[in-house]
C-alpha cells in the first residue's frame, strides 16, 4: 500500500477565534493616557467599568458618572485599587443641568475631560404592543437624549477652549438590524449611531472626533435580567457564537482606548463592532418564527 492509499487523518475541529490576552494586558503603550482626563457615564459597573479600568491602566485620570450611589462606590473602589486618580459624581444624564454640574466637578478635580465615553443607557425587553408611553420615553430619554446632552456639553466646552477631544458612544448592533422585543432601545441606538456620523462631520473641523463602539455578548456582573435569563436558557453559550466563544469585557475596553488614542486620530464617524461577527450571522434555512410574546412566555394580547 502506498502513502496515497492511506486513510487521511480526520480534520481537527475549528477552534474558533483565539481567546483574548489575559486581564491586565495592554493594547497600547504604557502611559498612552498620562495627563489625560476620561469621563465615563455608567462607568461604575459592567462594560463601562471595564472601559474606565483600561483607561486608568494607561495613565488616565477617571471621572465616573452614574445615577446610582452603589455604582459610584464600586467604580471608585475599582479604579482606586489601580492607584489611578478617580472622582465620582452623581448624574442623571436626562437632565442637562446635572450634566453641566458633573462636568464642572470634573474640571475642578482634574481639568476639562479630554475623552468622553457615553456608556450609560437603559433597556428592558417588552413586546411593542405592551410598551407604555412612559417606558418608551424613559429608554429613549436616557439612551438617545442623554447621549446627545453629554456629547453637547463636552463639545461646547472644547469649542469654547479651542481644544481637541474625543467622544466614544457605546451602541448596539440592532441599530442596523432592529431588535424585536426592544423597539425602544433599538430605535434609540439607531439614533446614537446616526449621531456618531453627524457629529463627527460637524465637530471634526474643531478637532473633536466622534466614534461608536458596539459590544457583542460579553458576560459581566451587571447584565440586565433579560440577558441573564437568555444565558441561563442557553446550554453552550460559546457554540452560539461564530467565534465559538463569548467576548471578554476587556476586549471592548481595548477597542475604546484605541479609538480615543493618538493612534486613531484619523478615525472619526465610524462605529466599530466588537462581537466576533455575531450580528452578521445567517443560516442557510430559517428556523420557525416564534413571536416575541411566546419567547417571553406572555399570554395573547388583549385590550381587555
Amino acid at each position: 500500500m502506498t502513502d496515497t492509499d492511506a486513510t487521511p487523518p480526520a480534520p481537527t475541529p475549528a477552534p474558533g477565534l483565539p481567546d483574548a490576552p489575559p486581564l491586565g494586558a495592554s493594547a497600547l503603550p504604557e502611559g498612552t493616557y498620562d495627563g489625560t482626563v476620561v469621563f465615563v457615564t455608567g462607568g461604575g459597573t459592567g462594560l463601562g467599568a471595564a472601559i474606565a479600568t483600561e483607561f486608568a491602566r494607561l495613565g488616565a485620570s477617571i471621572v465616573i458618572a452614574s445615577r446610582k450611589p452603589e455604582h459610584l462606590e464600586a467604580g471608585h473602589e475599582r479604579i482606586a485599587e489601580l492607584g489611578a486618580p478617580v472622582v465620582t459624581v452623581g448624574c442623571d444624564i436626562r437632565d442637562p443641568e446635572q450634566i453641566a454640574a458633573a462636568f464642572d466637578a470634573a474640571v475642578e478635580a482634574f481639568g476639562l475631560p479630554d475623552v468622553l465615553v457615553n456608556n450609560a443607557a437603559a433597556n428592558f425587553p417588552v413586546p411593542a404592543e405592551d410598551m407604555s408611553p412612559n417606558a418608551w420615553r424613559t429608554v429613549v430619554d436616557i439612551t438617545l437624549n442623554g447621549t446627545f446632552f453629554c456629547a453637547r456639553e463636552f463639545a461646547r466646552r472644547h469649542l469654547d477652549a479651542g481644544t481637541p477631544g474625543s467622544i466614544v458612544n457605546v451602541g448596539a448592533s440592532y441599530a442596523w438590524t432592529g431588535g424585536p422585543g426592544f423597539a425602544h432601545s433599538a430605535a434609540a441606538k439607531a439614533g446614537v449611531k446616526n449621531m456618531v456620523e453627524t457629529l463627527a462631520v460637524e465637530w471634526g473641523p474643531y478637532g473633536i472626533q466622534v466614534n461608536g463602539l458596539v459590544p457583542g455578548l460579553m458576560p459581566h456582573e451587571d447584565m440586565t435580567a433579560d440577558i441573564q435569563g437568555n444565558l441561563a436558557r442557553t446550554n453552550d453559550k460559546d457554540a452560539c457564537q461564530p467565534a465559538l466563544r463569548v467576548g471578554r469585557p476587556r476586549e471592548l475596553a481595548w477597542a475604546a482606548t484605541f479609538l480615543a488614542s493618538p493612534y486613531a486620530r484619523f478615525i472619526s464617524g465610524h462605529t466599530l463592532v466588537v462581537d466576533g461577527a455575531n450580528w452578521q450571522r445567517r443560516t442557510l434555512t430559517n428556523p420557525p418564527v416564534v413571536t416575541v410574546r411566546d419567547q417571553m412566555g406572555k399570554d395573547p394580547f388583549s385590550l381587555g
